[in-house]
């Protein structure tokens, strides 16, 4: 009975692995995934090479999305969301990128995408001895999160004095069992060189997303550019294009259900291996952040709907926004149908079964899984209660001027340490970043928009538990709003910081000539600055708790999937893959695998978001289709699906056919797939590609770009 029970656990494994797969692989650990067997006509061994020369080597990291090179002179593919932000900061009033689009006919005419870098994965370490050896059991767990982050400040610095533009990063996989520095080189002058117009690229909008069929247009076109001596440096008229030493080639010959395929890319995060515990909180956070998250969709709506150049500023945020929203609710009906929680009590039950079998005496697996449990509980009354004052000072949800007070408040307060003993963000190696956050932030906000936004947050705060209050603001929280209200006018009214050049010049002062300023703003910010602080050294204490404690319980699950199964995402570079095809989301319903053209035009309301240009329904009804027709489907492919498995920060990744050819771009999952970041169900897991021909129909019958078609090798 027992050889019966080993070989149908076998039979599992292989059985997941077949057809398609739910891990998302390091490079590594692609040679054992048997993907000829899979379909794939490439050697695995020629995916990843430490010369430069695999393909993998052609997907970059965007600093939150992904993009691929493929042309030898930098282009980059990624997805018109990707690209937004950069698109929104180079927008105005006069020149709306967002809603024409943008063509460079001339490598002359290409614009600065300003904050954008591409990471080009070099080659990846083992660091887990050197790691393991920095801490000790007497240590408490504040102190062994400070002798970890020591050590890897050390390992960083050394590898980034190996070239003038190398970025190194450390990450630990299996919540510590293991750790890998990471080297890449660092492309800083990023350019666009094409951009739809939203009523292509962002096609359906808030009302499509997540959602198939799909008909969107998701990409974008930029190029890399270096010095003359091939370093990554800032924008320079005098910077060339990069060359680099793989790029991906693409197919205009298609995709059709059955066909394999596979991913790379930089997914964000995922939590997969988490607990039952860690899940709950997770819904309870999700459900609580929908809430919030309308609120202020609806307050900088509003503030959009009374100015076009507020509603330019602001587009990026709110797009953001909604997108979170319907992921999270996408995500809290997947796990309620699949009764999420239901199976991981039963996972769990399963592997404290698998490890009363075993002889691991050192570990305490049912222990462990209860203390992860007090531990989340704990952790839940910390969340909550300091959730208000971490967001307050965010540039994302709270009011910018304040975040930017506190950016050159605690920046100063950094620059009276050492190199090496200040927190990461603010050490040498990332002081220009930290200049440019300041710079962009006056593209991405209005002053009037910004105050109003204050009251707003300070309005909602009040009507918080007082226990949430942050100590700076208790007593204004006590007034009544006229009072708030009141106080946020004066806040704005006495600052210098209104003006950017002075945020700049002020990044340089000290922290007592700062204060010496009597700057409302400044003072508060210093206010804020002083509970934070002593919320970030709780924060490390409780990170390395939860990491010890997940490690134990990663261990066993290694141990009892005979490591055979893949770490979480976690920004670093990793394959997945699967096959085209399509998918039932409920009774008597199945959605094919591919959209066409026609479908486009079906939707077309005439109005945002579904709103056909005029140029693109002509060649539809003179069906101007050029290469680009499929000849079974009789039209231009637009998206299709294949039951690869991706997350956030896989956007812009480059799918590819057996071949290693590029035959579409990652923009997106289904409603029913989000889940996925969690759970993943088989019959339900689909991702959304744009078809590479929809997008060489759109350079080149739309945009008229054969230039850049050339360059790209048609």
């Amino acid at each position: 009975m027992k050889k019966i029970i080993a070989i149908l656990f076998l039979l599992c494994i292989l059985v997941s692995l077949a057809g398609g797969d739910s891990g998302m692989w390091l490079p590594h650990q692609i040679e054992a995934l048997n993907l000829k067997s899979e379909g794939l006509e490439l050697d695995p061994a020629t995916l990843f090479k430490e010369d430069g020369t695999g393909l993998m080597s052609a997907v970059v990291y965007l600093g939150g999305g992904t993009g691929e090179f493929v042309s030898p002179e930098g282009l980059i593919l990624t997805n018109h969301h990707v690209a937004f932000g950069a698109i929104q900061r180079a927008s105005t009033e006069e020149s709306d990128y967002i809603s024409k689009g943008f063509l460079a006919k001339t490598r002359e005419e290409e614009i600065p995408a300003h904050g954008y870098i591409a990471d080009v994965l070099i080659k990846y370490e083992e660091v887990t001895a050197q790691i393991e050896t920095a801490v000790s059991d007497e240590m408490d767990y504040l102190e062994k999160y400070k002798a970890i982050e020591k050590v890897e400040k050390e390992l960083i610095a050394v590898a980034e004095q190996t070239g003038p533009d190398i970025r190194a990063r450390i990450q630990s996989m299996y919540e510590g069992n293991v750790y890998y520095l990471f080297y890449f080189k660092r492309l800083r002058d990023i350019r666009i060189a094409y951009a739809p117009p939203k009523d292509l690229g962002n096609f359906g909008g808030d009302i499509d997303n997540w959602m198939w069929p799909r008909h969107t247009c998701d990409f974008a076109i930029l190029r890399a550019y270096v010095s003359e001596e091939n370093e990554g440096k800032p924008y320079s008229k005098e910077n060339v294009p990069y060359k680099p030493k793989s790029i991906i080639p693409i197919s205009t010959f298609g995709v059709k259900a059955g066909d394999f395929s596979f991913v790379m890319g930089y997914p964000g995060r995922t939590y997969r291996n988490d607990t039952v515990y860690e899940v709950e909180f997770d819904m309870d956070r999700m459900a609580k952040s929908i809430e919030n998250f309308e609120d202020i969709i609806h307050f900088f709506e509003e503030k959009s709907a009374e100015n076009k150049a507020t509603e330019i500023k602001y587009a990026g945020k709110i797009k953001g926004l909604n997108n979170a929203v319907k992921n999270y609710k996408g995500k809290l009906e997947g796990m309620q149908k699949a009764d999420l929680l239901q199976r991981k009590k039963e996972m769990q039950a399963d592997f404290i079964g698998w490890t009363k079998r075993q002889n691991e005496k050192d570990y305490n697996y049912q222990q462990n899984l209860q203390n992860i449990s007090a531990f989340v509980e704990r952790y839940s009354d910390y969340y909550w209660k300091n959730q208000s004052i971490t967001t307050l000072t965010s540039s994302y949800f709270g009011p910018s001027l304040l975040a930017q007070a506190h950016t050159i408040y605690r920046t100063a307060k950094e620059l009276q340490k050492p190199n090496m003993e200040r927190e990461s963000g603010f050490q040498d190696r990332n002081l220009p970043y930290l200049r440019q956050r300041i710079e962009l932030a006056e593209r991405g906000y209005d002053l009037e928009t910004d105050k109003a936004f204050f009251k707003f947050i300070l309005n909602n705060l009040e009507q918080q538990p007082p226990s949430q209050h942050p100590r700076a603001l208790a007593d204004l929280l006590k007034q009544k709003k006229a009072g708030r209200n009141a106080f946020v006018d004066s806040l704005y009214r006495n600052t210098v910081l209104d003006n950017v050049e002075k945020r700049l010049q002020l990044l340089d002062e000290s922290p007592e000539a700062l204060i010496e300023l009597n700057d409302p703003m400044l003072e508060l910010a210093a206010e804020l600055e002083t509970e934070l602080g002593k919320l970030r050294e709780k924060s490390k204490a409780l990170s390395q708790e939860r990491k010890e404690l997940k490690k134990i319980y990663l261990h066993g699950l290694l141990q009892k999937n005979d490591h055979q199964l893949a770490p979480d995402a976690n920004g670093t570079l990793r394959l997945t893959f699967g096959e085209v095809k399509g998918y039932s989301p409920r009774d008597a319903v199945y959605y094919k695998p591919v959209t066409t053209l026609s479908g486009v035009i079906e939707k077309d309301k005439g109005e945002e978001p579904f709103n056909v240009p005029e140029k693109l329904k002509k060649l539809y009804q003179e069906r101007n289709f050029g290469a680009y027709r499929d000849d079974h489907l009789d039209d231009v492919p637009v998206c299709f699906l294949n039951t690869t498995c991706v997350t956030g920060g896989n956007s812009g990744s480059p799918t590819l056919n057996a071949k290693g050819e590029l035959v579409g771009i990652i923009f997106d999952m289904t409603y029913e797939s989000v889940i996925g970041d969690y759970y993943i169900i088989p019959e339900f897991q689909r991702t959304i590609s744009v078809d590479i021909r929809y997008v060489l129909f759109i350079v080149d019958k739309f945009a008229g770009a054969s230039h850049l078609l050339k360059e790209l090798g048609m």
